[in-house]
């Protein structure tokens, strides 16, 4: 039997606001001086809508923000010159900062723990009077040059995933301490500066970090917070049964004193370990983080899956995603833009399940097509009547045209099967055609699997596999106001269709 859906293309909508879109993910802030990276981020923009851009490592030492001086002599250097290049250029491109202020500059620095390929020293301050004094600097600097109209309208996110060891060298206190540190020294240039965290994975800290704030009349203009599809231990979250204790990393200190073998074993456990959430478990993290949040704006300054970020897959996870999270947050951003990516190295390889949208030659896999129809598709939802548990439907009207996805995912693809759809439109209808995104479809990974896999393509290769990351559309057939659409939603795929009204 096929699975049944209705849409009265004429019936009234509701608002659907376009909030996946406000901002996007790239990896640290020096990738963002190379100009294939800025190409990327051009495109994504124009084709994908996203308006803000987020990244680690804005006072990394690798961007020469503070400079110890040469053997020891003369005094401490500040220069904010590859920032401002990088600030020129997203302004220039149309975009604005979403500002991590991190990591730690080693001249600041209390300890020499650092984080990832590019080693980000995430340790908090020697000195927060030092500390404050930097961030007072960086604050009028951006006033001066940006003018305080242009300033007022980005977003300063004090640090990333303070709660992981990883990443902040420090307790929940020296956190807490940090951030109030960083806001009141900007707020002290200039009210406007828009300041907020706690930038926690897993969703963590948000009532005790709210709860601080308020206590200590500290400034909070917005709560940030990340998830995952495979994130742990949610029981501590309520999210499931809490029967059994999750898996966890070891901390850094206890993966130091493994043997190697050990260490990458423990390593590989962690990522591969089996993920029993809920096919919605990021509706469920979202709605909880929401109330938690009260009436402070709530963003998801990071998401993505937790595999298959070449395929289908993703481009499917994407579709039910964002379906599903309507109206709880006030922006979430896609980690992330591009496959050159520096965390555990840039890997040569065009494909290589790294969490970009666009792999290192700025091709576009399958997720990039989605966010690209979001993008070009209405603000108002329409109805859609019928449901299944894993092929659903989103349907997205500008008044003009309705686009209608129709996406068939499971987390993992634990149960997720071909499923006969019929799909049944009404309403004063001038033409439908349709796109798919699947195994056969809008491949680009393929392609390269077709020809052996190249490490590095020629260009007429790249040229090749370019071509099949493209969305190819088929003009339907329509007979009536009424019509009657017939199709298999393979696991994992994405059937789009555009729908003009008379």
């Amino acid at each position: 039997m096929p699975v049944n859906y209705q849409i009265h293309l004429d019936k009234p909508t509701r608002p659907f606001p376009h909030y996946w879109e406000l901002c996007v993910g790239s990896c640290h802030a020096t990738t963002i001086l190379r100009e294939d990276v800025r190409q990327q981020l051009r495109n994504a923009h124009r084709d994908c809508g996203f308006q803000y851009l987020r990244f680690h490592g804005l006072f990394d030492d690798d961007m020469s923000v503070v400079i110890k001086p040469r053997m020891g002599l003369g005094e401490l250097e500040i220069s904010f010159f590859n920032i401002d290049s990088i600030f020129d250029f997203l302004l220039d491109t149309g975009m604005k900062p979403f500002v991590e202020l991190g990591f730690m500059p080693e001249a600041f620095a209390s300890g020499t723990q650092t984080c990832f390929h590019y080693k980000g020293n995430v340790t908090p301050p020697t000195d927060y009077d030092q500390w404050s004094d930097f961030i007072c600097q960086f604050g009028k600097h951006l006033i001066d040059r940006y003018g305080r109209e242009e300033v007022s309208q980005w977003f300063f996110e004090v640090w990333n995933e303070p709660n992981l060891n990883f990443f902040f060298a420090g307790t929940r206190d020296e956190y807490f301490k940090l951030y109030q540190t960083t806001a009141l020294a900007l707020k002290s240039v200039d009210p406007c500066f828009r300041v907020g965290g706690p930038a926690t994975s897993v969703n963590a800290w948000i009532p005790p970090f709210r709860a601080f704030c308020e206590q200590n009349h500290l400034p909070l203009d917005f709560i940030s917070t990340h998830h995952y599809p495979s994130d742990d231990p949610l029981s501590t979250f309520g999210m499931n049964d809490g029967t059994a204790a999750a898996f966890q990393m070891p901390s850094m200190e206890e993966l130091s004193k493994m043997p190697k073998e050990e260490m990458e074993k423990a390593i590989r456990k962690f990522f591969n370990r089996e993920n029993n959430n809920p096919r919605d478990i990021l509706f469920q993290m979202t709605s909880k983080a929401k109330q938690e949040a009260g009436d402070y704006p709530l963003y998801y300054t990071e998401w993505n899956g937790s595999k298959e970020f070449d395929t289908s897959y993703q481009a499917a996870f994407v579709a039910q995603t964002i379906a599903y999270n309507e109206g709880l947050v006030e922006g979430y951003s896609f980690w992330t833009v591009s496959d050159i990516f520096e965390e555990m190295g840039l890997k040569g390889a065009p494909f290589k399940n790294e969490f970009g949208i666009q792999n290192n030659y700025g091709i576009p896999k399958p997720v990039y097509r989605v966010f690209q129809t979001l993008h070009e598709a209405g603000d108002q939802r329409l109805d859609v009547q019928g449901s299944h548990p894993n092929a659903e439907v989103l349907a997205l009207t500008d008044g003009r045209k309705a686009t209608i996805i129709v996406y068939n995912h499971d987390i993992e693809r634990r149960t997720v099967q071909p499923e006969e759809i019929r799909l049944t439109l009404s309403g004063k209808i001038s033409s439908i055609r349709k796109a798919v995104i699947d195994e056969e479809n809008c491949n680009p990974k393929a392609t390269w699997e077709a020809m052996g896999s190249p490490k590095y393509p020629t260009k007429a290769q790249l040229d090749t596999i370019r071509q099949a990351s493209r969305l190819v559309y088929q003009t339907v057939e329509t007979t009536a106001d009424t019509q009657q659409l017939e199709f298999t939603a393979q696991p994992e795929s994405v059937t789009i269709f555009e729908v003009c009204y008379r």
